[in-house]
């Protein structure tokens, strides 16, 4: 016999007759819940304690141990002595969830780190089916960070405050002794607050993020923005323009500046110095936040704190020598990784990149009928040194070749030699050795994927894609080299390809940096697959556009960004070209490093009419962040491609494949113990 359906709680919103009522005629629930971890979406409750107060009386309590239907970790036992056993005969959250709910209904929540608690209770209510009531919520945390000093209050966990102000309840990590607890500290906060004139919930609503009158004032700058997506603009007195961002409702973005919602100090600062906002209605939210960016970069307001120097990045390049090495430049050449945003950053990547291709490190300039002579080193040597053997340019060739494969994606043998070398150390329990390569292999990992990734999008001269819009409409861009050329969304009903065709007709025209056709990439690419058996990796010879023949770009239609209204259904899936499983060693077609670096170097030398030499950057001057947001926007869920001049795909061999690994790696890097993680959610 199934269970019956659990009953579903009736959301009740707060009137503003409600919020008026004075604080000593108003319900509070307070709760406390204990878990099995930190994470609402992976970990459960096992204990609900909640005391209900009015006018500093106590109106009744809440409290029962929930199963949480797996087992309590030794961890957590530890903090709270809740054990398995337990919680073994416990109702479920599907059981205790309707009864909490009818306690706390009409009441304001309280909760101390209250993002915690409401994120677990949320979670149960979405997972089974029940709704979550709209109710005020205040946080003991923000509350005692607002009414005392870090000199008085230098923590504010729990155990801190109760012993500060006095609580009758010591806190123990139960749900019901912290609940109580949290009721005298919660009662000892108004006391304080009262004198300072808030006597009512709105008030205290208020007071909490601290909203000057000035800046409430202000909401009038808000009253003509329309509900649609957008950028919106702040002016100063002067009609400089003093911070830039996006919102999918512009209204209820901009009036959110004038409310207790902004806390940031700096956008307080902003919004005394303000006079007008203004705005640019867009299409939806890929075209809000590719004009964001170029706005950013047009005006360079001073309260934004990114993207407003795309020029200042750092990009790790080949030198154009006989004998090539790394250089950390501004503006990249065909050989490229990055963008970075320190310098030192993609110093340290080009080191350990250098060790596992065999590139030189030192610094001497070396003709063409010279030889690199440096001696080899046991610790920071050069990478290229032979053993007492000179080597000459011919000798030292597939060194270069090997990393532009590396970073054209078309070999990850580096890679697996990392990794190898982590398991080497790991075998010989070297741990500190091999969690320091793991960190510097993640590294390299991210780094190239990120180029690689926006390069499969810089690469196609144009590529048309539609999202669906939630409400049976679409909403479509127009890509060409990695920048968004036109955008448009059309609602429910609208004829999907003739309109494709009006924002194809208005989209911008895009001419590549080194004005390569896209015709010319797909030649390259195939020219690279044919010559270098299974993951080989081909050298793009520096020739000039006059010498390859090449042109520009075919014009395509003028227009500019923005587009018509309207929208597109199209067909056809996103296709990424995939890659084997990274863990099939078989996969590579080669033994070793130096194998790669030989058949690399064989693909270099070898002739034949369908090579098609290119000299452009990875991105075709594209910026970086704006093919990343469109990159970002191509990976969402629903996206589909309605027509593209050449696939939408990663090289095979790329760091994508490795890219589950760096996350884990990442993941063990930045672990925290799961005692210290539990405790720091007290705030």
């Amino acid at each position: 016999m199934s269970d019956p359906a659990p009953r579903k709680a009736i959301a009740k919103q707060l009137v503003f007759d409600d919020l008026d009522t004075p604080l000593y005629d108003t319900t509070f629930v307070v709760v406390d819940l204990e878990t099995t971890g930190t994470s609402p979406g992976g970990d459960a409750i096992t204990e609900i304690g909640a005391v209900k107060v009015r006018g500093g009386e106590v109106l009744g309590e809440f409290a029962t141990l929930v199963n949480p239907g797996r087992a309590v970790p030794p961890a957590i036992v530890q903090v709270t002595g809740i054990t398995t056993a337990m919680v073994y005969a416990a109702p479920t959250i599907a059981s205790v969830l309707p009864g909490f709910l009818e306690f706390a209904s009409g009441a304001v929540l309280v909760a101390h780190n209250a993002r915690f608690d409401m994120a677990f209770l949320r979670a149960a209510a979405a997972a089974h089916d029940m709704a979550w009531p709209a109710a005020t919520v205040l946080c003991t945390v923000k509350l005692a960070r607002r009414v005392l000093g870090r000199d008085e209050a230098p923590s504010v966990r729990l155990s801190a405050l109760a012993q500060l102000l006095g609580a009758s309840t010591q806190p123990t990590h139960r749900a019901l002794d912290d609940a109580r607890a949290t009721v005298d500290v919660l009662h000892a906060l108004i006391a304080r607050v009262g004198n300072q004139g808030v006597h009512s919930l709105t008030e205290l609503v208020d007071y909490l993020p601290d909203v000057t009158p000035r800046q409430r004032a202000k909401r009038v700058l808000a009253a003509d923005m329309p509900a649609s997506p957008g950028v919106y603009l702040f002016r100063g007195p002067a009609e400089e323009v003093l911070y830039i961002g996006t919102a999918v409702n512009l209204r209820r973005r901009v009036r959110n500046y004038f409310t207790g919602s902004e806390t940031r100090g700096r956008m307080k600062e902003m919004v005394a110095l303000a006079t007008r906002v203004d705005h640019v209605v867009c299409a939806h939210a890929l075209e809000a936040g590719v004009r964001e960016l170029r706005l950013l970069v047009a005006h360079a307001p001073p309260y934004n704190r990114r993207s407003k120097f795309p020029k200042r990045a750092w990009w790790i390049t080949l030198t154009d020598e006989p004998f090539p090495r790394f250089s950390i430049v501004r503006t990249p050449n065909r050989d490229a990784l990055g963008p970075f945003n320190s310098r030192a950053d993609a110093a340290e990547l080009a080191v350990i990149i250098a060790e596992y291709t065999g590139l030189r490190t030192c610094g001497t300039r070396l003709p063409r009928r010279g030889l690199h002579e440096c001696p080899p080193a046991i610790v920071g040597g050069c990478p290229a040194a032979v053993s007492g053997t000179p080597i000459n340019t011919e000798e030292y060739a597939p060194a270069p070749a090997l990393v532009r494969a590396l970073f054209a994606g078309y070999s990850d043998a580096p890679l697996r030699t990392m990794l190898d070398t982590i398991e080497t150390h790991s075998r010989a329990e070297h741990f500190e050795a091999a969690a320091r390569l793991r960190d510097r292999t993640a590294a390299v990992v991210r780094a190239l994927h990120r180029t690689q990734r926006l390069a499969a999008v810089a690469r196609i001269a144009e590529l048309i894609a539609a999202h669906p819009d939630g409400a049976g409409g679409w909403e479509f861009a127009v890509i060409r080299y990695g920048r968004l050329a036109g955008a448009g969304n059309a609602v429910r009903g609208v004829p999907p390809m003739a309109v494709v065709e009006q924002i194809v007709a208005a989209a911008e025209t895009v001419i590549p940096e080194g004005g390569v056709s896209a015709q010319a990439q797909i030649a390259v690419d195939l020219a690279v697959r044919s010559s270098v058996p299974a993951q080989g990796a081909g050298r793009l010879a520096g020739t000039s556009r006059a010498e390859s023949g090449l042109d520009h770009a075919r014009p395509v239609v003028s227009g500019h960004l923005g587009g018509s209204d309207a929208a597109a259904a199209p067909d056809h899936r996103q296709h990424l070209e995939d890659s084997d499983n990274p863990a099939d060693d078989g996969a590579t077609g080669f033994n070793s490093a130096g194998d790669v670096a030989a058949q690399a170097q064989s693909a270099v030398d070898a002739p034949g009419p369908d090579w098609v030499p290119v000299n452009v950057p990875p991105l075709r001057g594209a910026s970086p962040e704006e093919a990343a947001l469109i990159a970002r926007w191509l990976a969402r869920a629903g996206v589909r491609i309605v027509r593209t001049t050449e696939g939408y795909r990663e090289p095979m061999y790329g760091a994508a494949r490795w890219s589950g690994w760096a996350e884990v790696a990442d993941a063990a890097a930045h672990a925290q113990p799961a005692e210290e993680a539990y405790i720091d959610r007290l705030g």
